[in-house]
Order: C-alpha cells, then sequence, then structure tokens
C-alpha cells in the first residue's frame, strides 16, 4: 500500500490480513476506518485480478456517493475505472458502463434490479463490498445480490462492513449466513487497539420526573387502553402479555384470517387500543404539544367519518376530559425546559459547539427548534428524511438534494444544533459533533451505536439520554443496554465459533 501513500493502523492492518484470507464481517464503532480497510482490500484484490472488477454497495445514495469520492480522493486519477451508479443512470447506460468500469459504486436496490432484468451476470466481481451488513436479511436487496455474487462468481471475496450487526446471535448468524462470511474480526471503543485513535466518550443519563398533572390524563388514557384489552381478551384474541409488538402481531393475523363479527370487532378494538398506546407514548416521552395534535387529529378523523372505531374512541369520556386537561394545563413535558437548560450551557461555555438532538416524531422535532430558536446565538434546523407531512402550518419533507446542502450549512456554522428523526443516523456524511443528546431512549442496539457515532472520533464529545422516570422510557433505555451487551458476547460466541469449527453452530447454552 506504500505506492498508495496509505497508511493504516496498526487494528486496520491486522483485519486487512485477515479479509484478505477469508470472507470477512468487520465490526467497528463509526469513525475508525472501515472505508480505509474496504479501499485496501478492494486494492489487493484488484492487482490479483486486473481483468475483474470491485463492487461496492452502500444502502443510501449519499452514503455511496461518499464512499466514491473516498476512493476517488485516495486513488490516483488513472488507476482504475470509477464508475458511480444510480437509480437515476437509465439502464441501458448501467448496462454499457458495467462492461467497461472496474470499481463499481452503487446502492443494492439498483444492482439486483439490473440483476433480476439480466443487464449483465457478477462472475466477473473479484470483490463485493457491503457497507452497513446488518440489512442484509430476508428479502432486502443486499440479500438477492449476495446470493447472485455467491453463485455467479469465479474468484469470491466478500467483506460486510457494520457497527452493530444485530443484537442476538441468531441475527448475526443470519447475516453471516447470508454474505457467506468465513470470519469476524471486531472492535469496541474500548478495545486496546482502538481506544488510542478516539477520545473520550462522557456519557449521562438525565432523568426527570413525570408531573402529577401528566399522570392524571395519563390515568385517562389509561383507562381507556386497559378497556380495549380486556375486550381483547374477552373476545379470545390476545392472551398474556398486551404489548405494542403483540397487539400489531394480533391485529395482522385477524386481518389475514377468516373475516367474521367476533373477528371485525376485535380488530377495531385493537387499532384504538394501538392509538391510545400511542397517545400514551407522545405524552409519556415526547411533549403536550404533539399530543394535541394527535389527539385534535383524531377529532379530525372522526368528524370526517373515516373509522367507527375512532368515532367510538374519541366519543369516551376519559378521552374528551385527557383532551380537555392537555389544552388547559399550560405547561409541556420537563424534557424541553431541561434541554433548553442544557443548550443554553453547552453554548456559554463553548460558543463554537456542534450538537445533534435526535427525536423519534417530527412533531417533537418542531417543538425543539421553535424552543431552542428563542436562545441568542443558536442556530437550529430541523433535519428530516424525505416524506412529506403537514403539522399544523409547517410542513416537513427533505429530497436527498436538500439534506445535502442542509448538511454542508450545518458544516459550514450557518446552523450549529442538527435536530433530526433516525433519518441521521447512517448513510449520511454528516460531520463530528461534540454532543449527541437522544430526547428519548430507542430500544434498538443497532440504532443507539449509530447514533453514538456521531460523537467522539477526532475530538472529546458527549452523550446525553433524556428519560421519563417510571415511564417506558426506562425500559426503552435498558432494553437497548442489555442488546448492546448481548450482541457483543453474540459476536464473540461466532467468533469461537469460526476459530474451533470453521463455522458457526447453534447450540444453545445450557447456562
Amino acid at each position: 500500500m506504500e505506492e498508495l501513500k496509505l497508511t493504516p493502523r496498526e487494528y486496520q492492518q491486522v483485519i486487512f490480513e485477515t479479509c484478505k484470507e477469508k470472507d470477512c464481517l468487520v465490526v467497528l464503532p463509526t469513525g475508525t476506518g472501515k472505508t480505509l480497510i474496504a479501499l485496501m482490500l478492494a486494492i489487493d484484490q484488484f492487482k490479483k485480478f486486473p481483468l475483474e472488477k470491485v463492487l461496492i454497495l452502500a444502502p443510501t445514495r449519499p452514503l455511496i456517493e461518499q464512499h466514491f469520492e473516498s476512493f476517488k480522493k485516495h486513488l490516483p486519477e488513472d488507476w482504475a475505472d470509477l464508475q458511480l451508479f444510480t437509480g437515476k443512470t437509465p439502464a441501458d447506460k448501467r448496462k454499457k458502463t458495467w462492461r467497461t468500469a472496474e470499481f463499481i459504486f452503487s446502492t443494492p436496490q439498483c444492482i439486483a434490479n439490473d440483476l433480476d432484468k439480466g443487464l449483465y451476470k457478477l462472475d466477473e466481481v473479484a470483490l463485493l463490498v457491503v457497507d452497513e451488513c446488518h440489512r442484509c436479511m430476508k428479502n432486502y436487496a443486499y440479500n438477492r445480490v449476495s446470493q447472485r455474487y455467491k453463485t455467479q462468481a469465479t474468484n469470491r471475496k466478500i467483506l460486510g462492513l457494520t457497527a452493530s450487526p444485530g443484537s442476538d446471535k441468531k441475527t448475526i448468524t443470519q447475516v453471516c449466513q447470508n454474505l457467506g462470511i468465513e470470519a469476524v474480526e471486531i472492535r469496541t471503543r474500548e478495545s486496546p487497539d482502538v481506544k488510542p485513535y478516539l477520545q473520550e466518550l462522557e456519557f449521562e443519563k438525565i432523568e426527570v420526573n413525570f408531573p402529577p398533572e401528566l399522570q392524571e390524563i395519563k390515568i385517562l388514557l389509561q383507562t381507556i387502553y386497559d378497556r380495549k384489552v380486556s375486550e381483547l381478551k374477552h373476545r379470545r384474541v390476545l392472551f398474556g402479555n398486551a404489548s405494542k409488538t403483540m397487539l400489531l402481531k394480533t391485529q395482522g393475523r385477524l386481518m389475514s384470517g377468516k373475516r367474521s363479527l367476533n373477528s371485525m370487532l376485535a380488530v377495531s378494538a385493537c387499532a384504538q387500543a394501538l392509538k391510545i398506546s400511542h397517545a400514551i407514548e407522545l405524552l409519556e416521552t415526547q411533549t403536550v404539544s404533539s399530543l394535541i395534535e394527535y389527539m385534535k387529529s383524531l377529532f379530525q378523523q372522526a368528524a370526517e367519518q373515516k373509522s367507527k372505531g375512532v368515532q367510538k374512541l374519541v366519543k369516551s369520556p376519559e378521552f374528551a376530559k385527557a383532551y380537555s386537561l392537555a389544552t388547559t394545563l399550560n405547561i409541556e413535558h420537563p424534557k424541553i425546559g431541561v434541554l433548553k437548560e442544557l443548550m443554553e450551557f453547552q453554548f456559554d461555555e463553548k460558543p463554537n459547539s456542534k450538537i445533534i438532538i435526535f427525536a423519534q416524531f417530527r412533531e417533537t422535532l418542531l417543538k425543539i427548534a421553535e424552543t431552542l430558536q428563542e436562545i441568542p446565538n443558536i442556530k437550529p434546523c430541523v433535519f428530516v428524511g424525505q416524506a412529506i407531512r403537514q403539522h399544523k402550518k409547517v410542513t416537513t419533507g427533505l429530497k436527498q438534494k436538500e439534506q445535502k446542502a442542509m448538511i454542508e450549512k450545518f458544516k459550514e456554522g450557518e446552523f450549529n444544533i442538527l435536530i433530526a428523526t433516525s433519518i441521521a443516523e447512517e448513510g449520511l456524511d454528516i460531520p463530528e459533533v461534540d454532543e449527541v443528546i437522544f430526547y428519548e431512549p430507542v430500544p434498538s442496539a443497532i440504532r443507539k451505536i449509530q447514533r453514538a457515532g456521531r460523537t467522539a472520533r477526532l475530538s472529546k464529545g458527549s452523550l446525553k439520554i433524556l428519560i421519563t422516570k417510571n415511564t417506558r422510557d426506562q425500559i426503552y433505555h435498558y432494553s437497548a443496554h442489555h442488546k448492546e451487551r448481548r450482541m457483543h458476547r453474540a459476536i464473540d460466541d461466532i467468533k469461537k465459533d469460526f476459530n474451533r469449527n470453521g463455522k458457526i453452530t447453534n447450540q444453545k447454552r445450557l447456562f
């Protein structure tokens, strides 16, 4: 690699050596140089098989463009023919380009569709790089491409890259099997060979009390929820735990089963229970204003006679009283006040700070932005996905070009707080920030790891999680924590399996 002036870190070199020998899953924290390992392996394979191709896949257009630019930056101009495939490139042009291209960068959907149409084959691909490979599940395009590659390639080599492959052995095993993985290389922030290259990440769990005024509203909504769950149990369609997941499964099962009066009434009760569950979640973990807007939308649906179930729901005395209380209390969720104080302190201490605040719902993002705009020198922007949605008088939804432009403005300091949904978790070239704040915990280890990876790479960073005491916030926080620990144990098990047997064993632990 010396002739190309690549200077890998020790752990990158060690991982690269493994990747040369075996099809490998590489698990590395965000910002520790997964792309450089991919580049080194691509160069190595291309030197071995100069008449063949390298195919690099990433799940979003901004991310694959990022890889394309990174490879172009590190490789001499005429070293290889690098081509970027997107859905905007006409299919006949992709077919023609494929013949002469040497390094191809694409989203998996684009390649999968071309393979389905028979535009080309993967027999001349000497390396397949799959970024964010935890997505290689079920019928996702990654899986379709990897299955074709495993059967068609003459000189097969696969590299899977991720910061978080899954939270249990079954899921990670599935990813490994779908990609044909033969070895696993994992490093965490605490790995001795990685730790010197990362800065300190301060973690703070900030717990807020759930005010008695909001508790009063919750009791009213909980009464409706409990009544609907009792109805489902009485109709003998729901047994045991009445979690959101179980309600969704029950609803799906009923809708796909035989129609009867009992099943139709049960579907309606299920839908009502889910709506009330969502209202309680907004109240407990988000903002009072988002609860009010949601309840207003249900009143609107009832007025338009869109659903008999919704009409029945809004007519219940508990619902009417809960709405009346929410609109007359004139208080907001305490998280909003805490967040405002945190930002005032941060920008007093370090005026040139860059912050990302993650929140699950767009209504919450808008409320946070509205609150933070009141603080001098704070310039927040709301960063969301492409879907167009209406909120009061505000329309949200950003095309990919608009997302890119907003990130550039954030890099340049035109904005200093990015208030984002899950769209900012992966697949976008967002600059490193001083602090990441979770407005609410996420129950997913993958999402937690990806969010945390936005800070403490080149300079000291901070991760703060806001948690409402005695609510589902606490459940989600501990769920993600345990899933992350389980993920590391599962990867260790799989690595041991490969070292011992050359394959993954699915024996269950006896203790």
